[in-house]
């Protein structure tokens, strides 16, 4: 195997600029570290996400030792949350085939990937990862000792990137994008900067990406697109039957507003109030804790709940279905005629492909320029973004027409020429394991 590239040159060690900027950078991100701790610990008083972030990591060193079985050959994937998760997980499973007899160990920083995907079967041992501190990287990958890293999308915690480095375990970054005011690149966080520097390899998503980390220094970048295509192709094949869905839209036509956020959420209450009875809203949101569910019965009183449901009757009562569980709404969206898709007078939207690849329409909110697959939807016809509550009546109107329904069936060819992602990086994986020694079987 290639040796992995070396973070830093002799040359670049003995510079006294290396060394204070260095310096002040570890100083820094380790305040950063502390700090972001204690947040947490304060914060988990009233929030349930942060007593789970805070119990996942006890005794967690004790745990992993306990688990992990010595003279394995580990592969260690590491998520941030639920969506990374989903973006990695055909590389999992596709790894898992070309690669039987290794055991993958996956991590999640986040409890929303963690709780919800601690019982995957496509991985041997699951695990928080540890805070991202020196002393934690060290033990980490003392008892883990992965022979290959791989990274899900931006996951750059130094401490980590730095321990692979000097321990010359090949690691990977997959489905990775890059943009050109990113925090990585500014001049305080070199340090950083010359870890992923010094990864294996960097699998992005787009050409554009791909320019950006050539223009900055890095040879190690590779295009190879992205892996949620080959997610989302992969389960609108056969999606999960909903019988609930099926019953309440019965001969309707449906629209389906998923991930959703308050913002999202008053704008359907305004849209429901103006489109005809032929169209009926299910609506995903976000959050489904009670306080929530509360406020959204305010907004839509005779919702039905899909907790309360009954799947063997038809639900003809109400226009509106809340789905207050987790965890299929990918197959929520095969009922679609249209789809709204949330986030985006927030962050930025949720994942639009999920509801892309059953072809149908997709709507969502403002900020989506930093998506690509947002701008991909736009560009096929198939996808529009609105603004407020007029440009969100205008685009619904458009799509509800039967002709220009047409336009979402672009989409659908969209997402399936974009798949093969996994693939290019699985191959590309298994050189880097061939080349480690390692056995395939």
């Amino acid at each position: 195997m290639a040796k992995v590239n070396i973070a830093c040159t002799p040359t670049e060690l003995r510079s006294p600029y290396f060394f204070s900027v260095n310096f002040l950078f570890s100083l820094l991100y380790d305040c950063g570290i502390a700090l972001y701790r204690l947040a947490i610990l304060m914060a988990s008083v009233a929030r349930i996400k942060a007593r789970q972030w805070i119990r996942g990591r006890e005794n967690l060193f004790e745990k992993i030792h306990a688990e992990l079985t010595p003279h394995e050959q580990h592969i260690w994937f590491h998520c941030a949350s639920v969506g990374e998760f989903e973006q990695g997980r055909p590389l999992i499973e596709a790894y898992r085939k070309r690669f039987p007899s290794h055991k993958i160990v996956l991590t999640f920083f986040s409890p929303s990937g963690y709780e919800l995907r601690k019982n995957y079967s496509g991985a041997d041992y699951i695990f928080y990862l540890p805070a991202d501190t020196r002393r934690n990287a060290k033990k980490f990958l003392d008892l883990v000792q992965p022979q290959l890293a791989v990274i899900v999308k931006y996951e750059f915690w130094y401490h980590f990137l730095s321990e692979l480095n000097r321990r010359e375990i090949p690691a990977v970054l997959v489905s990775a994008k890059f943009r050109k005011d990113q925090w990585l690149f500014h001049s305080l966080a070199s340090p950083l900067k010359k870890q992923v520097m010094a990864l294996y390899k960097i699998f992005v998503q787009d050409k554009n990406s791909f320019h950006i980390l050539q223009q900055h220094g890095f040879s190690n970048g590779e295009l190879t697109g992205d892996t949620r295509f080959d997610r989302v192709w992969e389960i609108a094949q056969s999606p999960k039957q909903l019988p609930v869905i099926i019953n309440f839209k019965a001969e309707k036509r449906l629209l389906v507003a998923g991930s959703t956020w308050p913002q999202d959420e008053k704008l359907m209450a305004q849209l429901m109030k103006e489109i005809n009875a032929s169209w009926r809203l299910v609506l995903v949101p976000h959050e489904i804790g009670d306080a929530h569910i509360s406020e959204l019965k305010k907004y839509f009183p005779t919702a039905l709940l899909y907790s309360e449901a009954d799947a063997g009757k038809p639900n003809g009562d109400s226009p509106v279905l809340i789905v207050d569980r987790i965890g299929f709404l990918s197959s929520v969206y095969q009922y679609a005629d249209i789809a709204y898709i949330g986030g985006g007078f927030g962050a930025g939207i949720h994942n639009s492909l999920e509801a892309a690849v059953y072809g149908i329409p997709v709507l969502f909110g403002p900020n989506y320029h930093k998506f690509n697959e947002a701008l991909g939807l736009i560009e096929t016809g198939g996808g529009k973004s609105i603004n407020d509550f007029s440009s969100l009546q205008s685009a619904f109107e458009f799509y509800q027409n039967q002709e220009n329904l047409s336009f979402g069936k672009r989409n659908r060819e969209w997402v399936k020429q974009n798949t093969g992602a996994t693939e290019k990086i699985i191959q590309r994986l298994e050189e880097i394991i061939s080349g480690s020694g390692a056995s395939p079987a």
